[in-house]
This record gives structure tokens, sequence and C-alpha cells, in this order.
């Protein structure tokens, strides 16, 4: 069942996915409104809807025009959908006017509101609280509130921190925002105030949607919990700073200050400058910017490209940058399929002059700070990109480690950046061992990475830390060899980002 889950999650990108959820939410809310379970006219709920996504659409077309940006429907129907979830369902005329505002300000801060081409606030958060502080209209935050949604509220949201991987992110929210409802409570009361929060308050639709929002959240995980506290402090309903109350969405706007001021900064415009063919259907696109992208080899960005016309995967991936902080250029190492998805098409289209947007800079899948530590890289495929990153760096930098390189590729047209990897032998003595499954040459292991390659390259294979990055089956089936081995968990780190390409 689980390895079904993974594999359903896997065609999705993190932004479908919760597009697909918000859906559900709204299908069972509808259905539920003709049998009086929810609280809503279906009619007044299918209007306000219809509602938040056409202003929320046209809103961000003319901002897009205006700033000269990709158009990205799936965040606008995004934001739309918690807009129809958390606002109340209306018809009358004051109520529409409420909804447009709200819907107009939350598209529009992510322009206005922006540093860098990038939004400081979280968009439906910021178009609620300016809706309830300007035209006493509130969210009620009623899809938190009703016990028919919640199963629905809580499978969706697991399948969403389960592809974002940010159990971390709402664990920390949802302890500090109980323990500070109990620290705020009289004892006696503590049995309805925890009834209370978990099944009647918005915080489990408030962590799984909200507070997961990629581009207004830190992406580092210790300033990621950080945030994710500070949130959770501010949501308990009896915080208070004199006879000013927190709402859930002043709350996030707290924070998202807090992530603002702790995350790297900005968006880039990358000019395409040139491709090169680093292997069968594998290709890399080298870009310019106009100012210099500071990152560590191996963390991965968020591209996003304008597409007249888009598919289930959207208009953004994430790819690691495969060249080295080092480099003056940036480089993105991709490989293309058979049927490829609409992003990789335009990708692929693209011509020297062409233009592409990258943000949310993120990854822990970087070198250790001890020079000392032994490593291992396990790439397979497509998966070498980062450490095509390390090893560039390490070379430019003339820093000598204890690293070894295994290589697991179908064939020798699927091997990637020869280049580096003998720069990388012959300046510092780093090792590249090639597992091909078909055509294995002489001095190349037949077959793919497995354990008896492990043993036979490095003896010391227990000393070491395994860096691990390709296909999803492969990283998942190295890992478990490893720990099978004796490796301690610890000792294994694996290349991750929302929704792999």
């Amino acid at each position: 069942m689980i390895k079904a889950v993974d594999r359903l999650l896997d065609h999705l990108t993190m932004y479908r996915l919760v597009l697909y959820y918000l859906m559900a939410l709204l299908g069972a809310a509808f259905a539920f409104g003709f049998v009086k379970l929810v609280p809503h006219d279906p009619l007044a709920l299918v209007y306000t809807t219809a509602l938040t996504v056409s202003v929320c659409w046209v809103t961000n077309k003319a901002f897009a025009l205006v700033f000269e940006v990709p158009a990205n429907n799936e965040s606008v129907y995004i934001t739309a959908l918690i807009l129809a979830l958390i606002l109340d369902p209306v018809t009358d005329l004051n109520g529409i006017a409420a909804v447009a505002f709200a819907s107009v300000w939350a598209i529009s801060s992510k322009f206005i509101f922006a540093v860098g081409r990038k939004h400081l606030f979280n968009p439906a958060a910021l178009g609620v609280a300016l809706s309830a502080l300007l035209l006493d209209k509130p969210a009620i935050w009623w899809v938190g509130g009703n016990p028919w949604l919640l199963p629905l509220v809580v499978v969706g949201g697991i399948l969403v921190v389960r592809k974002l991987r940010r159990l971390d992110l709402v664990a920390t929210f949802v302890a500090v925002a109980v323990a500070t409802i109990l620290a705020t409570t009289e004892p006696a009361q503590y049995g309805d105030a925890l009834k209370e929060t978990l099944s009647s308050s918005p915080m489990l639709f408030f962590a799984f949607v909200m507070l997961t929002e990629p581009l207004t959240a830190p992406t580092q995980r210790w300033p990621r919990v950080a945030f994710a506290g500070v949130v959770g402090l501010l949501f308990a309903p009896n915080i208070h700073v004199g006879s000013f109350y927190f709402t859930p969405e002043l709350a996030l706007l707290v924070g998202n200050l807090f992530a603002h001021a702790v995350s790297p900064k900005g968006r880039f415009v990358l000019t395409l400058e040139r491709i090169e063919q680093t292997a069968v259907d594998s290709y890399d696109f080298i870009f310019r910017s106009q100012r210099r992208l500071a990152f560590q080899a191996g963390q991965y960005l968020e591209w996003t490209l304008g597409l007249d016309r888009s598919d289930n995967r959207g208009n953004r991936r994430y790819f690691t940058v495969a060249s080295s902080p080092t480099e003056q250029s940036v480089r993105l190492g991709v490989k293309f399929y058979p049927q490829s998805s609409a992003f990789k098409r335009a990708l692929g289209a693209m011509k020297p002059g062409a233009t592409i947007h990258a943000s949310q800079l993120a990854g822990d899948f970087t070198l250790p700070s001890d020079p000392k530590t032994k490593i291992a890289f396990l790439a397979g495929g497509i998966g070498i990109t980062p450490f095509r990153s390390m090893l560039q760096y390490l070379v430019d930098r003339k820093e000598v480690r204890p690293v070894v390189v295994l290589y697991g590729t179908e064939g020798q047209g699927d091997i990637a950046y020869r280049d580096v990897l003998g720069l990388a032998r012959r300046e510092l003595g780093i090792r590249t061992f090639h597992a091909v499954a078909k055509g294995a040459e002489h001095g190349q292991y037949p077959g793919y990475i497995d354990a008896r390659l492990v043993r036979l390259t490095m003896p010391d294979y227990l000393e070491r830390t395994f860096y691990i990055s390709g296909p999803q089956a492969m990283v998942k089936a190295l890992r478990r060899k490893l720990l099978a081995m004796g490796v301690r968990r610890s000792r294994i780190k694996v290349d991750y980002f929302p929704g792999f390409a």
C-alpha cells in the first residue's frame, strides 16, 4: 500500500498534489452540503469558489504582464481554493465584495510585497488578514472546524507532508501550538481544549496547507523548525499583545517575516547561454545570471518556465544545480525521456537568449564541514549532477578529500560528466568506479551498484558517510542495502527535493 502511494506521489508535483487535495475537500463539502453535514448552502459554496478562482486568475494575469514574469496558474488556483475553504461562502453583495477584495490582495501581494521577485507573505493569509482589518470580514476557517471533513483533511494532509518531507515543520508547529494552548488553559479544561484544538479548529488544515507553502517558509531544517515554533506560539488563541489577539493568518504572516530574515533572498532570472550534451538523452543547460548566485555544492533550485499549455506536472520543477559555486555560469543537468513532460519539452526548445526563473535555493545534500570525513558518492543516471557540482568545487579549490565515487548507469552512453570525473581523479586522486548494467567494459563492474561493489571498492565502508542520488527506487534500495550491511542510519544522506523530476 505504501509503495503504491509512493508511486502515485512520484507522478505528481507538490503543487499539483495540493491542488487535487483542495479540490477533493471542496467537492466533499459540496456533497455534504446537500445533506446538511456542512452548514453551508452548496450553491453559495460553488458561487464563492467560482468568484475566488476568476478574480485570482484575472489579477494574476494582469500582474504577470506588468511585471513580466511567468503566470503560474497552479499557484493561482491553490490560493483561490484556500480562500474558498476558509472564507464564509456568500451570495450577498457585501460578502461578494469582501471575497473579491481578499482574492485581489492575495494575488497582488505576490508581486507588491516581494523582495528580489520572491513574495514575502503567504498570499491567502495576507488576503484574509486585510479583509478582516479593513472590511471587518474575517476568515471563519470553516474547513478546519467540520468533523465530517476532518478525515479527508488528515489523509490528504499526510500525503502532502509525505511528498514534501516536512514532518519536522508540521510536528513542531502542532507541538508548540498545543503546548501553548495548554499553558494558557486551566488544567480542568485540558480535555476540552485538546478536543477543540485537534478536531474543531483550523490547526491541521492550516499546518498541512498554509504552513508548508514553500516560497514563504525556510528551506533549511533548523530555520524551518524555528519558523514552525514561532507560528505555533502565536497560533494559540489566548496569545495577545495588550488587547490585540493573533489570528491564524496573522501568526503565519509574522512567521513569514521571520522566514524571510533567515532564508536565501530573491528570485533569479537566468539567461540561457548554450546547451551541452553530456550523455545519451542528457543535456546541460548553461545559464548566466545578472547577480551572483551564492549556494553550496549539491543544493537545488526551483525552476519556473512560462508555458502556454501545461500538463499535470505544472510549469515548475526542482533540479540540482550541476555547476560548482566556483563557476561563473549556472548549470542545469536534465535527462529527457521519450514522453517528457510539457516542462521538459519547453526546456528542450529553449534557444540562447531565452530566460528561466529560479528560486527557493535549498538542500542539505552538501559536503561535510570536516574535510577529513571519509565520503562515498553513490550515483545513478542523472543523479550524478550534485556530485558533478561537488567534485568540480573540490577541483577548483584544490581540496583533497577521502572520496570514492560509485556511478551506476544502464550503458556506456549514459555516463555523464566524464571530463569532471577524470579531472577529479588526475588532480585529487578521487577514483570513480562504474557499474554498467549493459555492455560493461574492462575495469567496469557489470550490473548495478550493490553490496559486493561497495565492499570491493571501499573496505573501510563502515567508516564512511554515504551520499546517494538518483531515481527514487534506486535511492531507497541502496539505503536498505547499506543499513543491512551495518552502515549507521546517521551516515546515510539521500538527495531529496520536492517533486523529483
